[in-house]
């Protein structure tokens, strides 16, 4: 007998990584159920193969959820964390741009709700940071540099995804230094290089497929149903499925 599907409300539904987690959440109606799609201006359908889009402003009337699934504006932030809060819901976030007033506000909801926010939901990406913080603390003294490189189209620089590793590399005790390179259609590559007296240590991801950004978060999704409150990183659900 198969279990009930997890019930998933997907916050940020029209843009790229929203239309991304509708695609392959309905690869698997075994497993997982999207029983709301929330846009910020108000849907030009209501129902869409069997989904209910609901505008921002309507939120609060959105049906029983387990987990939402959040790529958005900060504009619209708030307003899905206290949701979670006020349903006892989980929240997986890949929201960029908060503020730290809105971190500290993410903060107090792992208090009452399971959550995981992170700038790359990559599975390969979370594999990553947890090697780069094991080898600057193996290479201490070593140099840290860390080169990103992504579409021309990409404004921020360093990516947050280098900030990330870079933080990964800080609590290693290594002092990374940044370089970002803008070409073409690059989807995404990491390269974090520790360099000594003679040799180099090069550690590098390259994403090829925008859809392990999505599956990456539905895979967080399901592996924060049932956990305890509390704020979790991407790396921390490799470890162990929820109890």
């Amino acid at each position: 007998m198969n279990p009930t599907p997890l019930r998933l409300l997907v916050h940020g539904a029209s843009g790229r990584m929203g239309q991304a987690l509708l695609r392959l959440a309905a690869d698997h109606p075994d497993h997982l159920k999207v029983v709301a799609a929330v846009t910020g201006r108000a849907p030009a359908q209501r129902v869409v193969d069997g989904i209910a889009f609901f505008a921002a402003s309507e939120l609060a009337g959105a049906p029983a959820f387990d987990v939402a699934i959040d790529f958005s504006l900060p504009e619209g932030f708030d307003a899905i964390v206290q949701l979670c809060v006020e349903r006892r819901a989980a929240l997986v976030s890949g929201t960029t741009g908060i503020s730290q007033f809105q971190r500290e506000r993410l903060d107090a909801a792992a208090v009452t709700v399971p959550l995981v926010w992170a700038s790359n939901f990559s599975l390969g990406v979370a594999v990553l940071d947890e090697l780069v913080e094991r080898a600057a603390k193996a290479v201490a003294g070593w140099d840290c540099d860390i080169v990103e490189s992504h579409h021309t189209r990409k404004q921020d620089a360093p990516s947050g995804t280098a900030l990330t590793l870079g933080a990964a590399a800080a609590r290693g005790g290594a002092q990374p230094h940044y370089a970002s390179l803008r070409a073409g259609d690059i989807i995404g590559e990491h390269l974090v290089q520790f360099t000594g007296q003679g040799e180099r240590i090069e550690l590098v991801h390259r994403a090829t497929n925008r859809d392990i950004f999505a599956r990456g978060a539905l895979f967080a999704a399901r592996q924060l149903q049932g956990r305890a409150p509390g704020s979790y990183r991407v790396r921390d659900l490799l470890d162990a499925p929820a109890g």
